[in-house]
């Protein structure tokens, strides 16, 4: 390989944050998931859902279970975040919005380069997975 064919396979510097933004969001899920998960576990914080109500209701289909459990649905588990076992969806949703926040960075260098399919594949790509989460839909925001 020539020093030329080294210098044209370089990532960009749009590629460099979005793959330290990954990494970071990921790590940062994942000790928020470990971190969340051990106040569940001690009891740190009360439920709102006993282990044995799960344990007895873990066959029923999800309508069935959120009526026993008097869980929320869709984007309602927020006004549970003091709530032992809801508190660890904060690094679920970290993680699950991780994707949008990259495409950014994406959407930004896509656009400072000119590059207008790119740019409105990756304005398309946030748009659907954010609809997605909302849960406009009637499905997904769970």
């Amino acid at each position: 390989m020539t020093a030329m064919d080294n210098q044209t396979i370089k990532p960009s510097k749009d590629q460099i944050i979005y793959a330290n933004l990954l990494l970071i969001g990921m790590l940062s899920g994942i000790v928020i998931m470990t971190i969340t998960y051990i106040i569940y576990v001690t009891g740190l914080l009360p439920s709102h859902i006993d282990m044995s109500v799960i344990a007895t209701n873990w066959g029923k289909n999800i309508n069935d279970y959120l009526e026993i459990t008097q869980s929320p649905h869709g984007w309602g588990w927020l006004y549970l975040l003091g709530k032992g076992d809801f508190l660890n969806y904060i690094g679920f949703t970290l993680l699950g919005v991780l994707t949008i926040i990259c495409y950014l960075v994406l959407v930004r260098g896509y656009f400072r380069k000119k590059y207008w399919i790119f740019f409105t594949i990756s304005v398309l790509e946030i748009l659907v997975l954010s609809l997605a989460a909302s849960g406009l839909l009637g499905s997904g925001g769970h």
